[in-house]
């Protein structure tokens, strides 16, 4: 568990204002629809924060910020996939490689999205549409 939880200004110093930006663009997309917990956290290894929408002790989503870096993770299990995959050519080519080339492990797919922009978030609203449809009018 973290110590606290990082203010504004330590988020715009570690990963950047522009990704800052990002950041705060997609969670008020997900805020938008989704009624979740978040939780922030440490970020293991490879991160120094992580931030996981969760609900009923299931995890919607997590977004992870290191130095210059923002992360965006969707774990999608097997009828998940198997969702995504009977309508995966209406995803951008961007979401389909990074799909593609992620790992299947026996508890799903670990899909790492690192966002610069704003301009997969349709996508991103869509994968999580899968896991688990919007709770807020």
């Amino acid at each position: 568990m973290l110590e606290s939880i990082p203010t504004a200004e330590e988020m715009t110093t570690l990963i950047g204002k522009s990704l800052y930006e990002v950041w705060g663009k997609l969670c008020a997309l997900i805020d938008e629809r989704y009624d979740m917990d978040r939780l922030w956290d440490k970020g293991g290894k490879a991160w120094k924060y992580e931030y996981k929408y969760r609900r009923g002790g299931k995890t919607l989503c997590a977004l992870y910020a290191r130095e210059n870096c923002v992360g965006f993770m969707v774990v999608l299990g097997k009828d998940e996939r198997l969702k995504f995959e009977a309508d995966k050519e209406n995803y951008s080519k961007a979401v389909q490689e990074i799909y593609d080339n992620t790992n299947t492990y026996h508890d799903g797919k670990w899909v790492m999205f690192a966002p610069m922009d704003t301009s997969l978030f349709d996508d991103f609203i869509r994968l999580l549409s899968i896991k688990r449809k919007p709770n807020k009018k």
